[in-house]
């Protein structure tokens, strides 16, 4: 029974939920077909009255981590929404916990999400999030295809 719990959990291609509410509702799967060691809960789930998310995020990570530059595409209803890039790690002076994890290593962190302030219109909102190693986005890390689908609008 445990293995194939453990299978479930973490096999490729299976949809994973992050939370549901009455106005919420986030899940998502990998980019790829391997298989990862990664859960991300976030807390409270809702979009309502909140101004911070509450997340904690274990990953086992299939590569060193000196360098990670984060990417978002969102898109809102089928139209492209938002782009954005963060450099997470760079290899000095770094401030995140991920920063210096090694290849195989557990990784187990929890951190405020402070974009809840953003109140966001009902909808469905897909979002790639893809992590790279390098500069040129040339290593990938790790991909997630999230779907965030909020139920009602904050007004």
């Amino acid at each position: 029974m445990f293995v194939l719990l453990f299978f479930i959990l973490f096999a490729p291609g299976v949809s994973e939920l992050i939370c549901t509410s009455s106005d919420l509702e986030m899940s998502y799967t990998f980019c790829d077909s391997a298989a990862h060691v990664f859960i991300f809960n976030l807390t409270p789930c809702s979009t309502m009255h909140n101004s911070v998310w509450n997340a904690t995020l274990t990953w086992i990570p299939r590569s060193d981590i000196h360098f990670l530059k984060i990417v978002f595409d969102v898109w809102y209803d089928g139209a492209k929404a938002l782009f954005w890039k963060e450099l997470l790690c760079s290899g000095s002076d770094d401030e995140y916990s991920v920063c210096g994890t090694l290849k195989g290593e557990t990784l187990v962190s929890a951190f405020d999400i402070k974009g809840s302030r953003i109140k966001f219109p009902k909808g469905n909102y897909s979002i790639i999030l893809q992590g790279f190693l390098d500069d040129s986005e040339n290593s990938m890390a790790i991909c997630l295809n999230l779907t965030m689908i909020v139920k009602q609008d904050p007004f």
